[in-house]
């Protein structure tokens, strides 16, 4: 029992957890966008229930992938067709209809932010509000495709099962703590909300690319191949400074604007 806890597996036990937490972030952004439909004294329970949800989630994940890793790669059906071409299996299926629903979602929240009903009472008040438990099944439902890169990153790193277990509950307390501060934080900064569902149509087209990937997907000859990690993070990157430098330069212009409107007439001197 001893020999478990040696300086490597402590040591991978710190990098997975903080990988984890990482990866974990777009499934935390995706439960507070989901928890904001519920009704406003439910949104902290289910916040919280969500978090609790991904953590166990990850753990019988974790478990049956360890047993049924080949199941999930081997080839479930293939196309050959004069224009497309692929070899489907049961991790890029999932991996697909993820991206597709994260899309799905991003732009129909983008949409209802445009419309003008949605000016109409705070927070939108003729927008119905989706109930609890449907609210905890489609997060439910999101972390399978969000559960499967962190399960496989956690097989990848090591092969000791206590170790990645424990950084997925360590990630999960570590997410439970940040989802308040991610609450408040795009409660006080509505502008914010926008980042945040282009941030999730990002992972979602990521998520697309990846699937596709991992189904051998080809057009006319050209297969598809996945968004690398640092062309998202490059471009997250330069969401977030786009976002930071505009709205600075827009309170610029409105300090500017009210500064004019505050300065009398030249014929009144």
């Amino acid at each position: 029992m001893l020999e478990l806890f040696t300086l490597e597996n402590l040591f991978t036990l710190m990098v997975l957890t903080a990988l984890e937490t990482v990866l974990g972030f777009d499934n935390l952004l995706y439960i507070s966008i989901e928890a904001k439909k519920v009704a406003e004294d439910k949104q902290k329970y289910v916040r919280q229930v969500g978090i609790v949800l991904a953590i166990g989630l990850r753990i019988v994940l974790l478990f049956v992938v360890l047993q049924m890793i080949s199941a999930f790669q081997s080839s479930l059906f293939k196309l050959d067709l004069p224009f497309v071409r692929a070899d489907v299996n049961g991790h890029a299926i999932i991996v697909l209809l993820g991206g597709v629903f994260l899309i799905y979602t991003a732009l129909k929240e983008i949409f209802h932010m445009l419309v003008v009903h949605d000016l109409q009472g705070e927070n939108g008040g003729n927008r119905s509000k989706r109930t609890v438990i449907s609210a905890l099944i489609w997060i439910l439902i999101m972390n399978i495709v969000f559960s499967f890169d962190t399960v496989l990153s956690a097989i990848a790193l090591t092969d000791v099962f206590w170790v990645m277990a424990l950084a997925i509950v360590l990630s999960g307390i570590l997410m439970v703590v940040m989802a308040e501060h991610v609450a408040r934080f795009l409660e006080r900064n509505r502008m914010y909300e926008v980042l945040g569902l282009f941030v999730l149509l990002l992972v979602g087209i990521m998520l697309m690319s990846e699937g596709g990937h991992l189904a051998h997907l080809a057009f006319f000859g050209y297969e598809i191949d996945s968004m690398s990690k640092a062309t998202f993070y490059f471009v997250l990157v330069t969401l977030v400074l786009v976002d930071v430098v505009q709205g600075r330069y827009q309170r610029k212009i409105m300090a500017e604007a009210a500064a004019k409107s505050a300065r009398p007439p030249a014929s009144a001197q």
